[in-house]
């Protein structure tokens, strides 16, 4: 063979290879641009509504393969269409006639296996195929492996259920294994486990209450003395015959553990002391018993000391011995802090606050708290030094405060220093301390040099609290107690001793039956806790009374922050704060030597149909007086009604009180619940 260029042999194969590559682009480019008559859709190949068929070529979402019509009562049928094995099926694309065919074969046994779980155990079922199933079945089998049309609906299955009588809970049953058996100790914990166990005890049977049953003996057993307990068996022994549920549970205890060293972990900027002395204080001593509560009470604790961002405090899991180390994970607080507050209060109107926190003032080590606050009536800045506690829980503390009062026509301008020690505790408080007041009071109006003399006092003081509440942030019952007693003489040209004391008294008092339980969406496990069984159906009332005396002479002259004023959001409602005193002779109203206050207050649950909700209505009646002798206490008195919306932080409340003695309205707003 010879080439037509034999000169450029060379050339030819480049090119050939060249040729090749591009044959395939050229014919390619050529097919889009001008397309054969066997591909091309012309004008007359539209269809006539002009949609374009070569724009897409998905394919169109398919509707249900078929439909279910429940014929059941309206809250068991919603939980059988969420849950039946069918409903699964419902958008497969290729299941065909036969396939749902052997579905429906099997449906009755899962409706009533479901069924079985709300307590139905002698329900009457029947599953009816859509009309037609049986032929479209046969022509699938004929078209098996031949040219298929697009996929029809299948029809409508209908499910018919009866559930019959409902399955009651005869009896409860827990038994133990393991140390918790015959330890005498730990017979309180038996009790409460087979008290709270029997809660479901006249209830209906359903597999949600069972399962929750289980779980809180569980929990229960683990939160004290015995942290690697099981449920080593339990059984739901069911009578058909007699609708009835016996349960039984054994809990394996295993050893009981006790607590170990306490170790601080994330201890840089602070003496880890701090940490261990408050855990210690909760009551996680060496060789105590394991309890969760106090686990959760120290890690309160010691996250509110101020010192540290974040406190996670948990036992190190052991495989030998019986003591479990107690570990304390730290994240600290920066040395100082800076914050800037905006609020307000309808007692005082807007409120701008400035307070700075020194952690560990330098050479003491002690903590700093200082405050500058703005209000419309009062000004006021402190600053509040407290020391690490001691093993017992006590705290150094020096505090100092300046303030300016208005009330009316008078100002009162006021200096106190208080040195002392203080104990702060869940269940009690405790102080005593030495305090110093010095207090100048000024009349805008009428000047009087003589009155505007300054008083001041020294006196020793102690304070008792305690808390007796069922809790703290929500209480249902109990009551609380505070005391104050003080002793001191008034300091300057006339020096005279005086006595101080007041008292604060608040109890609960639950109304009415324990409300109902309330009946639950089916599937879903009964509120029968604890909290939900201390909640009654008409609430609760709450009784407060409050008293104090100044007893000295009457030339005595006791700084006038040492006497007493009432009225406001948290005393009387339906006059503002400090409205209640004695009134002076130039019209003014100034603090009294005795003080009496009262109120009742029913708090009512509001229900949404069988649910109690979280908001709650409230009716009062407050009433106070302020005097400087007993025999002239002529309380005035407040009515009003209100909301409470128990929110995660504690009670939000909003009173409308009407005062008898001005005839006036007053909107009252508070937050949370203190002691």
């Amino acid at each position: 063979m010879r080439f037509p260029f034999p000169g450029h042999t060379a050339l030819v194969w480049p090119m050939c290879l060249c040729a090749a590559l591009l044959w395939p682009l050229a014919a390619h480019a050529q097919g889009t641009t001008a397309p054969s008559s066997a591909s091309a859709t012309s004008a007359d190949d539209t269809p006539e509504d002009g949609t374009d068929t070569r724009r897409s070529r998905t394919r169109a979402p398919a509707g249900p393969r078929f439909d279910i019509h429940m014929q059941a009562p309206e809250a068991i049928g919603d939980f059988l269409l969420r849950h039946m094995e069918v409903q699964r099926y419902r958008e497969l694309r290729n299941l065909d006639a036969n396939e749902l065919g052997r579905l429906l074969a099997l449906a009755p046994a899962d409706v009533r296996q479901l069924l079985a779980t709300l307590g139905h155990f002698s329900p009457t079922v029947e599953v009816i195929p859509p009309p037609g199933l049986g032929e479209a079945a046969a022509e699938d089998a004929n078209n098996n492996g031949g040219a298929r049309a697009a996929p029809q609906p299948l029809g409508t299955i209908t499910v018919r259920v009866d559930p019959g009588p409902l399955t009651q809970v005869a009896l409860v049953n827990v038994s133990f294994v393991g140390d918790i058996a015959n330890a005498p100790e730990a017979a309180a914990q038996r009790a409460e486990i087979q008290r709270e166990a029997a809660l479901i005890q006249g209830l209906p049977f359903s597999q949600a209450d069972w399962d929750r049953t289980k779980t809180a003996a569980l929990r229960r057993l683990i939160a004290q003395r015995y942290p690697s307990g099981r449920v080593q068996n339990s059984l739901a022994d069911i009578d058909a015959e007699t609708h009835e549920a016996r349960l039984y549970i054994e809990l394996d205890s295993g050893k009981a553990m006790r607590m170990g060293e306490v170790k601080v972990l994330g201890a840089e900027r602070y003496d880890p002391i701090t940490a261990e002395r408050l855990v210690r204080l909760s009551g996680l001593t060496p060789g105590s018993d394991y309890d969760i509560n106090k686990l959760q009470e120290a890690q309160r604790r010691v996250a509110e000391s101020g010192y540290y961002d974040s406190v996670f405090v948990y036992v190190e899991p052991t495989t030998d011995g019986d003591t479990l180390p107690v570990m304390v994970q730290l994240r600290e607080s920066k040395r100082q802090k800076v914050v800037i507050g905006i609020g307000g209060s309808t007692d005082n109107g807007a409120r701008l606050s400035l307070e700075h926190t020194h952690n560990s003032v330098p050479g003491i080590g002690w903590r700093a708290l200082s405050k500058l606050q703005l209000e419309r009536d009062d000004q006021l800045a402190s600053t509040d030094w407290s020391s690490i506690p001691d093993d017992d829980g006590w705290r150094k503390v020096v505090g100092l405060q300046l303030a300016e009062q208005l009330n009316d026509l008078t100002t009162t301008t006021s200096q106190r220093l208080r040195v002392g020690r203080t104990q702060l505790g869940t269940e009690y408080d405790r102080s005593f301390y030495l305090q110093y007041d010095r207090a100048r009071v000024v009349n805008s109006l009428v000047p009087d040099p003589v009155a505007e003399t300054p008083e001041s006092s020294i006196s020793a003081n102690y304070a008792w609290t305690r808390r007796r509440f069922d809790d703290l942030i929500f209480p249902q019952r109990g009551y609380g107690l505070a005391v104050e007693l003080g002793l001191g003489y008034t300091l300057g040209t006339d020096r005279q001793p005086f006595g101080r004391t007041q008292a604060r008294w608040l109890t609960y008092w639950p109304l009415g039956a324990i409300a109902r339980t309330a009946d639950p969406v089916p599937g879903q496990a009964r509120d029968v806790s604890a909290l939900a069984q201390r909640r009654t159906q008409l609430g609760r009332l709450a009784l407060r009374v409050e008293g104090g005396a100044v007893v000295a002479r009457d030339t005595a002259p006791v700084p006038e922050t040492q006497l007493f004023f009432t009225g406001g959001d948290n005393t009387v409602r339906g006059y503002g704060l400090r409205d209640i005193g004695v009134p002076r002779d130039d019209g003014s109203i100034g603090p009294g030597r005795y003080k009496a206050v009262v109120s009742l207050e029913w708090q009512r649950p509001i229900w949404n149909s069988d649910q109690r909700s979280n908001w709650e209505q409230v009716l009062f009646i407050d009433g106070g007086a302020i005097a400087n002798r007993p025999a002239d206490l002529d309380p005035v008195w407040g009515v009003g009604t209100g909301l409470r919306y128990n929110s995660p932080v504690g009670p939000l409340q909003l009173d409308l009180a009407y005062g008898l003695e001005t005839r006036r309205w007053r909107l009252h707003l508070n937050v949370g619940f203190t002691f």
